[in-house]
């Protein structure tokens, strides 16, 4: 119960600081909580495992924000983060043009041999990674698109504006995965990290193909989130 407690009180601590901001070094705070540093360790290691808190190797340990609701239906990425007060961010890991292929192809719609924008983003809120984007999405839908421009645009927005492709829907999975060795490096996490896999096809009002995405959400840092509907029963015949 003393463990439990203690774990109580942290949380409570933490949840009272802003994000980034860094707790009392171990020693400081033992003697605050009046607990020994073993025990304070094993609640400050049950805090990270959890995504409560982060220590970074040889500065400490800083609280991080409430994990953010990610809805089941398909939503922008920037609009979430605005939505929230945070402020979205994008970096372009990698750019380029290649043939769809024959999966690829089978997913966009398009010929095998057809050139398809493949980008990678690393999706940041107020500068934290969040997420990574593998974006896919067939040249001929929006040309003279560049990675300086993705990286300082919402892509739907993008797509919408200055393409004339507003999304009109999609179908999108999610699934739990954890991060290999270079998501984990990308997205500041342990190697096998805890994540949601999340791959989306969106298409506009015509029914046409605008991308695929295949994403990695950080698990320390999302939740999934659904509205529960009424349940319609049907009374048996007496």
């Amino acid at each position: 119960m003393k463990y439990l407690r203690l774990r109580d009180e942290l949380l409570e601590r933490v949840a009272a600081m802003v994000p980034g901001e860094p707790l009392p070094p171990e020693r400081e705070l033992a003697r605050e909580v009046g607990v020994s540093r073993t025990t304070l360790r094993r609640a400050l290691d049950d805090l990270v495992s959890t995504g409560r808190v982060r220590r970074r190797q040889g500065a400490g340990i800083f609280a991080v924000g409430p994990k953010i609701a990610q809805p089941l239906s398909a939503t922008s990425f920037t609009e979430d983060m605005r939505a929230r007060g945070l402020r979205p961010g994008a970096r372009v890991v990698s750019f380029d043009v290649v043939p769809a292929g024959a999966r690829l192809g089978h997913r966009l719609r398009v010929s095998p041999a057809a050139e398809v924008v493949r980008a990678l983003r690393l999706r940041l809120a107020d500068d934290e990674p969040m997420a990574l984007e593998m974006l896919h999405v067939p040249a001929e839908l929006v040309p003279g698109l560049d990675a300086a421009t993705l990286a300082g645009s919402s892509f739907y927005e993008l797509l919408a504006e200055r393409y004339g492709h507003p999304v009109a829907g999609g179908r999108q999975s999610i699934e739990p995965t954890v991060t290999d060795r270079e998501e984990s490096d990308l997205l500041g996490v342990p190697l096998h990290s805890p994540a949601l896999l999340i791959e989306r096809t969106s298409r506009d009002a015509d029914e046409r193909v605008l991308e695929f995405v295949r994403s990695v959400y950080r698990g320390d840092r999302y939740r999934i989130e659904t509205t529960i509907e009424p349940v319609a029963t049907r009374m048996a015949a007496l």
